[in-house]
């Protein structure tokens, strides 16, 4: 619009008929318009004065009016008191709406003396009346529906004072009647706004925050809301000190996961029953019970397979969109009217140049367009920040309820559901994916937001220049394809990128699982190299995305500058009258300049929407798992007395696969203790699986009357303290508590750890032994009071004497549970006299079952098994035997049978937990944990009593927290980044950076040159020159924008190698006892959640960073260029600025920390949950652990959302410089615009429109480089961890036959696990001839497998020397150490990978040596039988395999590597007898000439040993052979006596 207009009203006036009452307003507006524009002093016509500006208001209430009311009868927040603060409120209202009526009978007054009013007279006071009378029910209405702060009312007394402003300044300047009723209603007005800013009492009855820190959100006022001012306070404390934990404020109820979650799934339960499933419904919410499964109800029916063809598949995205589409839908409301208000600016910009123009107009016209561009600019500030709000609440809230989700599901699916995603790829649906769906919905809007700005654009656009904007939309649908195309091929690249970062994820986590093996077997080379492998094919990914990145960067910042020359060019040529003058080259620019960041965002959002799909497949995908059937044990089984049923029991672990057990038939009477042997593989884990409900049910009925506990066959120990893991979630019962202990052995074990019960147990229980372990797994079981006990052969972990102590205490006829009914998996044949029945299993069937002497008496199978054992082997073989999983054994077909057969606790990694101390720390690890001075805390205590918690000793941490650095990032950390990327290669990037930014400048000012063409001489002579160097500039921008963003991605790529490759190498050189302290979960962080964002976030980062930091120098430059006067601004202007940022990076970045340390603890309870599924389920503490992973993930947002409102609060603040610049531009440009021409008045205002974009993202981009830099700081923190000595040393090689002998000796050697803690062996010196066969026995920390870990150098010396043959080990590198020594460590690890590959990392041998060594290990029937031979392939953790099996395989690397010196860690407890026997004997004969240290739990494995070592406390008690330490009758006898071999 333009002033024209009034020129063409004035012509037409005469014309139109004053007496048509309809032209009147008209009329009268028109007469005015001299008065109103050509005039310094302007005044507007009454009769608009008391219509359209008192009805303003009015309309705007009663249109706002009902859905108000209707939203406030829906949400009631409780009522506030009558308040000073409402009354005065009120009174005002009603002051108001006699003040008006006043005047409205002042009017009728004057009729009747006979002044006749126009009617308008009578209208306006009526309807202004009306509506006070409407605010002050308001007012009152608000009360009762507890509303604090009311934003209709607020912006209704805003609109009135506004507009009762113009009659006032005429009132004043035209003194009338009727003015002393005006002014007090202009006063009461503006008494109203002010109050209106002031918050209202919290309501009364409202559910009153206890919080002690709540979220000042709710109650802010509607101006803080607007402004984000409640924000301020946290923003100040973030400066002044770093924040803390304790510092922020409670997650608001609303985005909770209580309120959150239950809403997705509740949709998600909908979707599912519509599109009906061949699965059961799901399990009900609730189960209190102490059950597997859930109770009957009738609505979980099983649906029939054939309706399955027909349906779809339930759609997770129709239940996202019902679940939190209506609050994002207010989001986009918002992002509606933002959206028309930015085509605002360009409008008036055109007024702006126009007025510069007009020498003589008025110049209260260029302050007032100056002042409207600064308000509109203002008022979308607002507006676009309350949709920002609205969006990354809806991404949080989308977030918080996939987590719940996933969760949820993971505890409740299938074995064969479960094969199918490990826990890597679970803990990436939550990390990775969730995160794209919070990403996304950012910028969600811009799917229908950009297309819109693009249309509106081009309208005016053609307003503007008419048809010749044709070609410049030509040029921009040109460009569409190709972004089309870089976005499909980028999306591919990602894709290849994500299934290579996750299996490099997945080999890590093994890796670190199985770290101590690795160390031990000196194969970390073969394993970097791997890794490296995968890595390097992320990398070459990750650059030709790069390529893509330059020509789309290049696409996105050349497009707007394409499509304006293109346009301009076309209208210059098409014809000659067409002038290109200021005001149309800068509105133009200006509209194309809107038009930039929809055209950049459509392609970014359709990628991330396709991202999202990708995302969103995986996770619908793994909900639709099918899921464990509630329904398959009966609970409700009042039938028969037994206490366990099983009629025609047929089970398999996924339906596709044989079925593992077949017709099973049992009934174990009440009370009886039933047990179930047979060898390796036979099924007996199966069965208990069975049992508890986690196998398919093919045919045939289970039922259990009561409760379960059960133990499974490897302990699953939480990382909680040791009296947590005891009391699962029970109440604390110091009297039954202690006796439990007491049954279970673990007495003596709490007086060697550090905190006695209140010790914090690692990861995995990474601090206890195996034996230890499986105590407290017992001791778990048996606190519980359940009715059935499923016990998985708890025995085989620990010692015989203990094991004999446990039976008799606990399981056997006279232990604690001899009311129960107990199930028990053994192969100790010594209990099974004591036993009320015995069932045989052979090959997943019931071969035998009855009582001990039945079965003897029936001379089966059973009989035949006893008799293979002389009687004193079976009194020795008591306890020990077999930590085995069972599983079926076909010949035929074993693998299938076997893929995931972890009976005991069918999840996923089920033995990741174990890994971790595998081999080495010895079933009896001494606690690494100072003991002297605990210790005789712990022995002055007398059990009897209960002893107060307040004497123990401040525990020492295992695992320490983990840190968070705080305070500024320092500069250290950039420069190591600039030193990754390389100092040349950074400072050429900055080059390139500045060189395209002064293309952009120069191609401005051109233009600029160009429009005052047209002011000088209308003659177009040099066209072609103008437009050709126009184009040349903008050309060479975007080639440079092309190569800067192509150098940078190369910088970014290098330094990512550089890191990624300085961390690997670390972490295989770091000492073990780094891993035994540290959570696996943190180190996995760093390969996976910060080698990401040095990938991927940073690069991008650091391109935006570069990007905004130049253009806002350069709009800076043009503008103090083109008004001098301007520099005069800069300085406070800047001055707010940093100051703002200051204050937002401080606490912004403290917030990230926060963020990022409360997110690994959601992940590793998560894995932790998987692993444990089996038992969480069985002790029906199903919702106990979804709670405590819901209150992990708001932990997490807790920190989270803060860091959200920062970037509002600043946001507004950093955009409201942005605006003073604009205004000051206008300002400054009104002020000299004698002196100015159009050409750099436009120039300056659209930069300075600009700039807000830049500052805005500039400060956001500080921030994310900061807290995106802070992955370099973590990576560089765990690249520069203390490594352990060198692989190899040069001059001290020892030679190869080394060693020869295979004579060792120990002189006055100690050693301690950690600085800082006591010696766990104490100048041991003892010396072992080559050839000799020595067994190591002692209890439990007696420092028995430190021995081992000493020859090894995993412990390296506090004091003394150790020798093998004469070179001392100290001396020699690790790995020349390593590959000499041979140990079957106590725990099999197998890692992910072929067998072969499993034996030979390295390809030493050939296929005859492998096979000979599966020979002599009893493996070679089983491999042959497999179809892949040799190549067959072990999952992760070689959960295909059984315990046994993988037990053979570690004996199988043993015979391989064949060196001088074996040593053997109760390697034996996995096996059944007869494997046993078959090892024992292998390592007799193959092992004849070698040197051979056993630790040993069985006696009678070392019975013909040359000598034993009996180690207490770390030093040699006795040492000599086995007859003449018998004679002795010291500590050995003892031992010999307790397991029956010596009288």
């Amino acid at each position: 619009m333009s002033f024209g207009w009034l020129t063409i009203l004035d012509k037409h006036r005469k014309l139109l008929s004053v007496r048509n009452p309809a032209h009147l307003a008209f009329c009268i507006l028109i007469s005015e318009a001299n008065q109103t524009f050509h005039t310094d002093s302007p005044d507007l016509p009454e009769c608009f004065q008391l219509s359209v500006l008192s009805w303003l208001p009015c309309v705007y209430l009663w249109l706002a009016c009902p859905p108000y009311l209707f939203y406030l009868q829906r949400n009631n927040m409780g009522y506030i008191m009558m308040s000073v603060l409402n009354r005065v409120k009120t009174v005002f209202a009603l002051v108001l709406w006699i003040v008006c009526w006043t005047d409205l009978f002042g009017t009728f007054n004057e009729l009747h003396q006979g002044h006749t009013q126009p009617p308008i007279y009578f209208v306006t006071p009526l309807v202004v009346g009306i509506t006070m009378l409407l605010a002050t029910f308001l007012i009152q209405f608000e009360r009762l529906r507890g509303v604090q702060s009311s934003g209709i009312l607020f912006i209704f007394w805003f609109l009135s004072v506004l507009c009762a402003i113009v009659p006032f300044r005429s009132k004043i300047l035209q003194a009338k009647l009727r003015f002393i009723t005006f002014y007090l209603y202009f006063t009461l007005v503006v008494s109203q706004l002010i109050l209106c800013c002031f918050n209202e009492k919290p309501p009364l009855f409202s559910n009153v925050d206890t919080d002690p820190n709540p979220c000042p959100q709710s109650t802010a006022g509607f101006l803080s809301t607007m402004t984000f001012w409640w924000f301020t306070s946290m923003a100040i404390k973030g400066y002044k000190n770093p924040l803390e934990a304790k510092d922020l404020w409670s997650l608001n109820k609303r985005d909770s996961s209580e309120e959150v979650v239950p809403k997705l799934l509740r949709e998600w339960d909908l979707e599912e029953e519509i599109r009906g499933r061949a699965l059961y419904s799901k399990p009900p919410p609730a189960r209190e019970s102490n059950h597997v499964g859930g109770e009957n109800s009738p609505e979980e029916v099983e649906v029939l397979l054939s309706k399955t063809k027909t349906h779809k598949k339930p759609s997770f995205l129709r239940s996202l969109i019902k679940a939190f589409g209506p609050y994002f839908l207010i989001g986009s409301a918002f992002k509606l009217l933002q959206d028309l208000i930015t085509f605002v600016n360009p409008q008036l910009l055109s007024l702006l140049i126009l007025f510069t123009k007009q020498k003589e107009a008025p110049t209260w016209w260029g302050y007032a367009l100056a002042f409207l561009m600064f308000f509109t600019a203002f008022l979308q500030t607002l507006i676009l920040h309350q949709h920002f709000q609205y969006c990354f609440v809806t991404g949080m809230r989308l977030r918080t309820s996939i987590i719940g989700a996933i969760y949820r599901k993971s505890l409740i699916i299938t074995n064969a559901a479960k094969r199918t995603s490990t826990v890597g790829e679970i803990v990436n649906l939550m990390s990775v994916d969730a995160q794209r769906f919070m990403d996304l919905t950012t910028f969600l809007n811009m799917l229908w937001s950009a297309p819109l700005q693009i249309i509106l654009a081009l309208y005016f656009l053609w307003q503007n220049l008419g048809p010749s904007v044709l070609a410049g939309v030509a040029v921009m649908i040109l460009l569409i394809p190709l972004n089309a195309a870089i976005a499909v091929r980028t999306r591919a690249y990602q894709v290849e990128q994500m299934q290579y970062k996750d299996t490099r994820i997945k080999l890590m986590n093994e890796i670190l699982n199985g770290i101590k093996v690795l160390k031990l077997y000196a194969w970390e080379n073969s394993f970097k190299d791997k890794v490296l492998e995968i890595r390097q094919k992320e990398l070459n990914v990750l650059r030709k995305t790069a390529y893509l990145g330059a020509l789309s960067t290049m696409a996105w910042t050349s497009a707007p500058f394409l499509v304006a020359l293109m346009t301009f060019a076309v209208y210059v040529t098409v014809d000659k009258n067409n002038i290109l003058d200021a005001e149309k080259a800068f509105v133009s620019l200006s509209l194309f300049n809107i038009l930039r960041f929809p055209l950049n965002m459509l392609p970014q959002v359709i990628s991330s929407v396709v991202q999202a799909s990708v995302s969103l497949k995986r996770i619908q995908d793994f909900l639709s798992h099918e899921e464990l059937d509630p329904e398959s044990v009966d609970r409700n089984n009042t039938a028969t007395d037994s206490s366990v049923t099983v009629v025609n029991g047929k089970f398999t672990w996924a339906k596709q696969d044989p079925p593992a057990l077949h017709n099973i038939n049992l009934m174990v009477p009440q009370r009886s203790l039933l047990a179930v042997v047979g060898h390796v593989g036979c099924g007996k884990s199966s069965l208990v699986s069975a049992l508890l409900g986690e196998m398919e049910k093919l045919e045939g009925h289970i039922s259990i009357r009561g409760s379960v506990a059960y133990v499974p066959q490897q302990a699953w120990i939480q990382n909680a303290t040791l009296r947590d893991n005891i009391l699962f979630g029970k109440a604390y019962n110091e009297q039954k508590y202690r006796s439990c202990l007491e049954a279970c052995a673990l007495t003596p074990d709490l007086e060697v750890l550090p905190g006695g019960d209140l010790t914090e147990i690692g990861e995995k229980g990474i601090n206890l032994s195996g034996g230890q372990r499986q105590r407290v797994s017992l001791a778990r079981a048996l606190y519980n009071e359940a009715d059935v006990y499923l016990l998985d052969d708890p025995l085989s972990a620990v010692d015989s004497h203990v094991a004999k102590h446990i039976f008799d205490h606990v399981i056997g006829p006279e232990g604690a549970l001899q009311g129960k009914t107990r199930i028990l998996v053994t192969h100790g044949i010594s209990f099974l006299p004591q036993v009320d029945n015995i069932m045989v299993m052979v090959e997943g069937r019931v071969s035998e079952m009855g009582s001990y002497q039945e079965l003897l008496q029936q001379n089966g199978a059973f009989a035949e098994f006893l008799r293979n054992y002389s009687l004193e082997d079976i009194i020795e073989d008591e306890a020990t035997v077999a930590l085995i999983d069972e599983e079926e054994d076909f010949p035929d077909d074993v693998l299938s049978n076997h893929t995931d057969m972890v009976d005991s606790e069918p999840v996923v990694e089920v033995k990741r937990k174990f890994i971790r101390q595998i081999s080495v720390i010895s079933g009896d690890l001494e606690n690494p944990r100072s003991k002297s001075v605990r210790r005789r805390l712990c022995s002055e205590r007398k059990h009897a009593e209960p002893d107060p918690e307040k004497k123990l000793p401040k525990v020492e941490k295992l695992i320490q927290a983990e840190t968070t650095e705080t305070g500024r990032v320092k500069s250290k950390v950039f420069w190591e980044y600039v030193k990754a990327v390389g100092p040349l290669l950074t400072l050429c990037i900055c080059f390139l950076y500045g060189c395209q930014n002064a293309a952009a400048i120069g191609a401005n000012i051109w233009l600029s040159q160009w429009t005052n063409d047209a002011a000088q001489n209308m003659t177009q002579e040099n066209v072609s020159m103008r437009v050709g160097v126009y184009a040349a500039l903008g050309i060479t921008q975007g080639i440079l924008v092309m190569v800067s963003s192509f150098t940078l991605a190369m910088g970014n790529i290098g330094a990512a190698r550089k890191l990624h490759y300085a961390l690997l190498d670390n972490k295989f050189h770091t000492p073990q006892s780094f891993f035994d302290t540290t959570p696996i979960g943190r180190v996995i962080n760093r390969f996976s959640k910060d080698i990401y964002v040095i990938d991927e976030a940073l690069p991008s980062t650091v391109l935006m960073f570069l990007g905004t930091f130049f253009s806002s120098l350069s709009t800076m430059i043009v503008i103090v260029a083109s008004t001098p006067i301007f520099a005069v601004v800069i300085a406070p202007l800047t001055f707010i600025y940093v100051f703002v940022q200051r204050f937002y990076v401080a606490t912004s970045r403290q917030l990230k920390r926060l963020e990022s340390v409360t997110r690994s603890p959601i992940y590793s309870h998560f894995s932790e949950t998987i692993t444990g599924s089996s038992v969480i389920r069985a002790y029906g503490r199903h919702d106990a652990f979804v709670l405590m992973s819901d209150m992990k993930v708001d932990e997490n947002q807790k920190s989270y959302y803060p860091g959200i409102v920062a970037n509002r609060w600043l946001g507004v603040r950093i955009e409201f410089i942005g605006n003073c610049i604009v205004l000051f531009a206008a300002l400054f440009a009104v002020i000299g615009k004698d002196n100015l021409n159009p050409g750099l008045v436009g120039l300056s205002v659209s930069y300075a429109l600009l700039v807000t974009m830049s500052l805005n993202w500039m400060v956001r981009m500080t921030s994310d480089l900061e807290s995106n830099i802070v992955a370099v700081e973590r990576v560089k923190e765990y690249s520069e961890t203390k490594i352990e000595a060198p692989w190899e040393v040069e001059d001290k090689k020892p030679s190869p036959d080394w060693p020869s002998q295979g004579k060792v000796e120990f002189l006055d050697y100690s050693v301690r696990y950690r600085e800082g803690l006591d010696l766990v062996l104490k100048n041991l010196t003892l010396s072992v001839v080559g050839g000799e066969k020595i067994g190591i026995v002692g209890r439990t920390g007696a420092g028995k497998s430190s021995m081992t870990l000493c020859l090894f150098r995993l412990l390296e010396a506090a004091g003394g020397e150790i020798t093998i043959d004469g070179v001392k080990i100290s001396e020699i590198g690790l790995h020349d150490l390593r590959s000499k020594l041979t140990i079957i460590p106590q725990e099999p690890v197998l890692f992910s990978g072929s067998l072969r590959m499993n034996l030979d990392p390295f390809d030493k041998y050939n296929d005859g040596e492998v096979w000979k060594a599966l020979e002599l290990s009893h493996l070679n029937k089983f491999v042959s039988n497999q179809p892949a031979k040799l190549e067959l392939e072990c999952s992760e953790g070689g959960e295909n395999l059984s315990v046994g099996q993988r037990q053979l395989v570690c004996l199988a690397r043993a015979l391989l590597r064949k060196t001088r010196i074996l040593i053997l860690d109760e390697a034996t407890a996995a096996i059944d007898l007869e494997t046993d026997d078959l090892i024992q004997s292998t390592i007799r004969t193959q092992f004849e000439d070698c040197t051979v240290f056993t630790i040993a739990h069985r006696l009678n494995t070392i019975m013909d040993y040359t000598r034993v070592l009996v180690l207490d406390k770390g030093q040699v008690a006795e040492f000599d052979t086995p007859s003449k330490l018998l004679s002795k009758r010291g500590i050995f006898y003892g031992m010999a006596k307790d397991a029956g071999l010596a009288q």
